[in-house]
């Protein structure tokens, strides 16, 4: 394999932050912090989510409001952010954990904590709608859908946003895909991930964006990178922080590196992630993170910037392979300053256990920092030991 530190000549230079809040937007207040859905662009058969206008502030003096008043002094303070890989809690029928769920996370509910905890939502949450393996011949077809009501223990176990750009929001089609949405809705957990939508959360004064990107239909397309950079740099226009959730790269136990240029599985076009990731920092993103090949990948630094390749699978309950790498997966623990600026990083190491439940430990640091260095050199994340992760 051709590493890349020998065929992707480098030279790191200062990153340039785009100019922000020179915008206002459309915002919707939900709950008791300040979430904002801001949908951009709608998509038919969707789930239903009207566009948000997109609202042009007038010409005002440097340092006021709208109004002519003083402006609020620039957000101060970290935002702590956890994030996993896929999630699947099983599947209807009969792949369904004992006492409904309800101690699932039990065992790594400690990580799951900080101001964001992100994870990517692998699946519906539907009782209804048809399979998409009724119409898709062969043994290569999953559909995943758990009770609605998982939504609320995905809320209690920490998570305050999941990402839905992936392959499986689709695989009990239109039905499940609005079923899945209302579940999410109904626990207060908001979600991103659909075309054109942008994901707010209001952390102590700081505005957090988070968009969720992957090479499938209605979802945020990351094979469209001029689109994904506009769509970023929008996110950027309005929010503090930007974090960009990517479900890319081809699927299987050996595919923990990064490879050069578009991944194809199975003849799917699942995106270059190693263009993307940098593409949206050059946007304005302040942190990258991915999912889809059901294994861990490394991580790198670009312009001060974190990308984390792939998390793999935090949980896979009686549907996703295990053993090996495609058991070993973690929480990544990012705190980042208000102007989005990395602080500091911890990988903690978790493992799916059978039949496809989470738990502490495993060997998620020594491969993430192998392939890390594999893949990145000079720019590859330093990992140590205890799982700190610090720039190169």
């Amino acid at each position: 394999m051709i590493r890349s530190a020998e065929r992707r000549p480098r030279q790191r230079r200062e990153r340039r932050r785009p100019v922000r809040r020179h915008r206002l937007f459309a915002l919707g207040v939900v709950g008791t912090g300040l979430v904002v859905v801001a949908a951009f662009a709608s998509h038919g058969g969707s789930g239903g989510t009207a566009s948000a206008g997109l609202v042009q502030s007038p010409l005002r003096t440097a340092g006021t409001t709208v109004s002519g008043r003083p402006a609020p002094p620039h957000p101060v303070g970290d935002v702590r952010i956890s994030a996993v890989g896929d999630i699947v809690m099983g599947s209807l029928p009969d792949d369904l954990p004992p006492d409904d769920g309800a101690s699932f996370f039990d065992p790594v509910e400690d990580l799951l904590t900080g101001d964001v905890v992100l994870g990517n939502l692998e699946g519906t949450l539907t009782t209804g709608g048809s399979s998409k393996c009724d119409r898709i011949e062969g043994p290569n077809c999953f559909a995943f859908h758990a009770p609605p009501s998982y939504a609320r223990l995905l809320r209690k176990a920490g998570f305050t946003v999941l990402n839905t750009a992936n392959n499986h929001i689709d695989d009990f089609g239109a039905e499940g895909r609005r079923d899945t949405f209302a579940a999410l809705r109904s626990a207060d957990l908001p979600f991103t991930g659909r075309l054109g939508q942008i994901t707010v959360q209001r952390v102590h004064g700081i505005r957090v964006a988070v968009i969720g990107f992957a090479p499938d239909r209605g979802a945020n397309d990351l094979t469209d990178i001029p689109a994904a950079k506009r769509l970023t740099a929008r996110a950027a226009a309005m929010a503090d922080i930007v974090i960009v959730t990517m479900h890319a790269g081809a699927e299987g136990s050996d595919r923990t590196h990064v490879e050069p240029g578009t991944e194809y599985f199975l003849g799917e076009d699942r995106g270059d992630s190693y263009r993307f990731g940098r593409a949206v920092i050059d946007a304005g993103a302040d942190l990258v993170v991915g999912s889809g090949p059901h294994v861990m990948r490394g991580m790198e630094f670009y312009k001060g910037r974190l990308i984390a390749y792939s998390l793999g699978n935090f949980s896979g309950y009686k549907v996703l392979g295990l053993g090996g790498a495609l058991s070993t997966s973690g929480v990544l623990q990012v705190t980042l300053g208000a102007d989005g600026t990395y602080v500091s990083g911890h990988l903690r190491p978790t493992r799916i256990v059978a039949p496809g439940t989470p738990e502490p430990g495993g060997e998620a640091i020594d491969l993430v920092s192998g392939v890390s260095e594999e893949d990145f050199g000079p720019d590859a994340a330093r990992i140590s030991e205890d799982g700190t992760v610090q720039r190169p």
